[in-house]
């Protein structure tokens, strides 16, 4: 029995109690989905729910009795061996072990669907991460987030979200300008402008412009007055840059949907139309010849400009039209992850959501990232041999590997500031959480294979009673709780909690393994249906831990 089924079970007996009139609810009063969770205590049975507490005092009665009368019409279903009313009235259920145990044949039948739900079917999501500049190598900020951002989608998209991945690629500015100053100054074998970008790749990317010129029978932009040269320079440095910036990304297993140009908000008249739009609903001023949102209406600490007096766009400018851009695209909601610089854009943002009639939190939801500090040989990793003062994405990959700096990025909340220490993210030992997690995916692989040579197939036979060791029950309970984790994940946008939850069931698996709960048989011993039905378990315990870290990015390896 999965919890759902149990959930619906309970749902079944409280509709019973309502429809023959032992309590006095109404119907809808009825939650469809009965919450139940595993008891802290394992003496607590497999399965506990509060639900008593939920309605009691709708229905009239002490949760305890209302409790009571659910456990007594409960324990009568297929499935349930023992229910108790503990406490103000939780309601504690243990399952009949073969009831328990089928849950290992669900499992292993689902496959890659197990754990998936259509919880936010319908959710047109647009998810916009990473978004670096294109004036330099990807840091090890944007590598977080191409971890987190990647995860989360795909942990929305296993519940049913129909989801976009966005790049925000920012061609428009004074960044680019600076750009295009360093790559003609190291063209020219001078320094960089003081305020200009530094690191090898400066040097790499105008070496490759005055060759890809030279090559295409165009003119050396070397020999190009100082204007016309910067133009070349800021049209294909910026091309490269971003060329390898897309190839690093895919390398790291994150592809975009859309690449979105922030010139083209500019270009397209985006911005006026977005600053109409917010003039019909009365949200714009002029003041001191700029034009204005008044932001303060919608919680903003100060009124933001639009347009400065010298005609020029502001930045917010650009944020109104893209955001705008967005909801006509047809998404019901907008998700942006920002860097840890960010934290004082959140109130703007909302601001402009609200102003566009939207609701904050709901049609937009902002996330900011923390810093990631790198250490090696227990000291901070403070340069890149390529970037100079940055640490790079490809400096961490080229540590750890892609499959380590994925989990290690995603496995913690995005809020928090981590420390990766790269000796450990390296090192084959329990210590390492995605060699811990990996092992255990392997060691399932490996139990199949030998059980396998030796003839125990689970087509052969399959009798979950048998299934009634503490450390068979643990291991159910523990891959019963997988879906509610997805559901929880994308609910919350917390997709290191898919990772925690592997790390724990890892644990468990291997405790179940090393208490000599043989799938093969031991010397002459002849193959039964505990052995096959072991095999389920274990098989089912293989399918979860690659699910999950599917939807991490990482892969599931065979052997190790």
């Amino acid at each position: 029995m999965t919890p759902a089924e149990l959930a619906q079970s309970l749902h079944a007996v409280l509709t019973g109690l309502v429809a023959d009139g032992t309590i006095a609810l109404a119907p809808e009063d009825v939650p469809e989905t009965v919450a139940v969770e595993r008891p802290r205590q394992r003496e607590h049975g497999d399965w506990a729910t509060n639900v008593a507490l939920q309605l009691g005092k709708k229905a009239g009665l002490a949760p305890r009795d209302l409790a009571g009368l659910v456990a007594a019409r409960l324990a009568d279903e297929p499935g349930v061996a023992k229910v108790e009313v503990a406490g103000p009235g939780f309601l504690n259920i243990t399952l009949e072990a073969a009831a328990a145990g089928a849950l290992a044949r669900t499992i292993v039948e689902a496959g890659p669907a197990y754990g998936r739900n259509d919880t936010m079917a319908g959710e047109r999501i647009n998810l916009e991460f990473v978004s670096a500049n294109p004036t330099g190598p990807l840091h090890i900020g944007g590598a977080r987030w191409a971890a987190v951002g990647d995860a989360l989608a795909r942990v929305l998209a296993a519940c049913g979200a129909d989801v976009t991945r966005e790049y925000y690629f920012n061609d428009h500015g004074a960044q680019i300008d600076r750009f295009a100053r360093s790559l003609l100054a190291r063209a020219h074998g001078r320094e960089v402008p003081e305020d200009g970008y530094g690191g090898q790749y400066i040097e790499d990317i105008a070496a490759q412009v005055v060759a890809d010129a030279i090559a295409a029978g165009e003119p050396d932009p070397r020999t190009l007055p100082d204007d016309e040269a910067q133009e070349v320079f800021r049209a294909r440095g910026v091309e490269l840059m971003f060329a390898e910036i897309k190839r690093k990304l895919h390398e790291f297993r994150v592809d975009f949907d859309v690449y979105f140009h922030e010139d083209s908000v500019h270009e397209s008249g985006a911005v006026d139309r977005a600053l109409a739009r917010l003039r019909e609903g009365g949200h714009v001023y002029e003041k001191d010849g700029a034009t204005w949102l008044r932001t303060t209406a919608f919680g903003d600490d100060k009124d933001r400009v639009v347009f400065k007096s010298d005609g020029e766009a502001a930045y917010f400018a650009g944020d109104l039209a893209y955001y705008l851009d967005k909801r006509e695209r047809g998404f019901d909601r907008v998700l942006i992850m920002l860097g840890a610089d960010h934290h004082g854009y959140v109130g703007r943002m909302m601001a402009m959501c609200a102003a566009f009639g939207d609701e904050p939190w709901k049609n937009l939801e902002i996330f900011i990232g923390q810093l990631v500090n790198l250490v090696k040989d227990g000291e901070p990793v403070r340069m890149s041999k390529r970037a100079g003062t940055l640490v790079t994405m490809d400096d961490l990959v080229d540590a750890v590997g892609v499959d380590a700096a994925r989990y290690a990025l995603a496995r913690s909340s995005a809020d928090q500031q981590i420390d990766l220490d790269l000796d450990l993210l390296v090192s084959r030992t329990n210590d390492n959480p995605v060699f811990y997690v990996q092992y255990a995916h392997a060691r399932t692989a490996n139990v199949a294979r030998n059980a396998a040579e030796l003839g125990v197939r689970r087509e052969d036979g399959f009798d979950p009673s048998v299934l009634d060791h503490p450390s068979e029950s643990a291991l159910l309970g523990k891959l019963a709780e997988y879906p509610r984790v997805v559901a929880q994940a994308a609910e919350l946008r917390e997709p290191h909690r898919v990772a925690r939850y592997l790390e724990e069931l890892a644990g468990t698996y291997h405790k179940w393994y090393d208490q000599q709960r043989r799938v093969i048989p031991y010397g002459d011993e002849p193959v039964t249906d505990v052995n096959r039905t072991r095999l389920w378990l274990n098989d089912a315990t293989r399918t979860v831990l690659a699910n999950g870290l599917g939807l991490l990015g990482v892969s599931a390896p065979e052997r190790m």
